[in-house]
């Protein structure tokens, strides 16, 4: 009889005991796996979190926030917090204002008070100015004494709407850029009210902005659908080489087109030349720094932006169906109006979300081929940063396009949604 070496026995697991082994197994691997691809996108995040979310979020704050008032007239906010803003402001609201002026270290930061206030209500940066150029008017003065010496100084401390600018702007927060983004204010009760018929200005603007890109959209999507159809018919050779032709306008700078429009589209211009000796007209056309300049240029510029998603729809698009609706008996006209566009609504819908989207945005080229009556809310965005210096007012305007394009991006992902569930 041989002995035979024994061996260890692993003892085997229960019927279905292994199977929720693995699972915790394959858990853990997918887990690795997930991990890994999050620390491989996790530079590309934190640069789209520097470069634009931050700066997005810094937009949305200041354009609520009031610091110059608050900041400044501290003291005075307190004083006016429990002001009925009809009688005279209290005396101790006097010399609060006297004390915060005394306070402001250099003359800037009293200007960009000033600026602010003024603002509000006509008239207040040469009060606030003159006054703080005037301190100290006195030193150890009681609140009856500092109103008296801010009346002798200047007789509209005594008038109640500088008051009522002071008392609105004492909060660091306020919605009255945005309100007057959209001609809305908030009147000496604090109640928002419209602005005046003189003095409303935005929904207009607003609505020329709209109506442009409502029309470059659109002229855009007329041009753009036939010229991508014939790329999409023809060969792969000569639609790449067609397509450079597309894309050419991407090598150029934004400048240098406008440039050439002007050329073009000026009274002794190409343009104008061609339809006299063509004897289409006996003058020149007016085609430059009007509405329609402006539309064509911008037409020529997004095209190619409405041109590149119809033309990626229509190769995805089978061409025999069309030709089936023909076998069937329809009309060629018919079985493509019936059968082929349909199929190519999502390059419409994302060729012109694009370009509107793109449109409300525009400042360059209303700013050089538009005259004053057709300049764009971008236009206002850069007058308030670089000429007012007004940034709430700015940032208040870039939140109205912000919103719009929301709103917009909204209803394209509701379009695609329902064209998925038809289809």
């Amino acid at each position: 009889m041989t002995a035979t070496a024994s061996l260890p026995m692993t003892p085997l697991a229960p019927h279905g005991a292994a199977g929720p082994a693995l699972a915790v197994q394959l858990h853990r691997v997918e887990r690795r796996k997930r991990l890994r691809a999050m620390a491989l996108t996790l530079p590309l995040l934190l640069f789209l979190a520097v470069t634009f979310l931050v700066p997005l979020g810094a937009l949305l704050v200041r354009a609520v926030e009031n610091p110059e008032v608050a900041g400044t007239l501290g003291r005075t906010g307190e004083a006016l917090a429990g002001w009925d803003r009809k009688s005279a402001p209290p005396d101790a609201a006097y010399a609060a204002l006297l004390a915060d002026l005394s306070a402001i270290p250099e003359t800037a930061q009293a200007g960009v008070l000033a600026r602010r206030l003024n603002s509000e209500i006509g008239g207040a940066r040469s009060l606030i100015m003159s006054t703080y150029r005037a301190l100290p008017l006195g030193t150890g003065l009681s609140p009856a004494q500092a109103k008296e010496k801010l009346l002798a100084h200047d007789p509209r401390w005594a008038e109640l709407p500088y008051w009522w600018a002071i008392a609105k702007n004492s909060s660091r927060w306020t919605p009255d850029y945005l309100l007057t983004a959209v001609d809305l204010k908030r009147d000496a009760q604090g109640q928002i009210v419209r602005v005046g018929a003189g003095e409303a200005a935005f929904s207009d603007i607003l609505l020329r902005t709209f109506s442009i890109s409502a029309i470059v959209t659109l002229l855009c999507i007329a041009l753009g659908y036939p010229l991508a159809y014939w790329l999409s018919t023809l060969s792969e050779r000569r639609a790449n080489l067609m397509m450079i032709l597309v894309l050419l306008p991407f090598w150029t700078s934004v400048l240098v087109r406008i440039a050439a429009w002007i050329v073009l589209l000026q009274s002794n211009g190409l343009v104008n030349r061609f339809l006299m000796f063509a004897g289409l007209t006996d003058m020149p056309v007016p085609l430059l720094f009007n509405r329609l300049g402006v539309i064509i240029a911008m037409v020529h510029i997004l095209l190619p932006f409405m041109i590149l998603p119809l033309y990626s729809v229509m190769k995805s698009v089978p061409s025999n169906y069309v030709r089936a609706a023909v076998s069937l008996g329809s009309a060629p006209l018919a079985a493509f109006f019936r059968v082929y566009v349909p199929q190519t609504y999502p390059g419409v819908a994302a060729g012109g979300l694009l370009v509107f989207i793109t449109s409300i945005g525009y400042y360059v080229t209303p700013a050089l081929l538009g005259g004053p009556g057709d300049q764009m809310l971008s236009y206002y965005v850069a007058q308030y940063t670089n000429v007012e210096v007004n940034w709430g007012m700015a940032c208040a305007l870039g939140s109205v396009l912000l919103t719009a394009t929301l709103i917009l991006y909204a209803f394209y992902r509701r379009f695609a949604k329902a064209e998925l569930s038809l289809g």
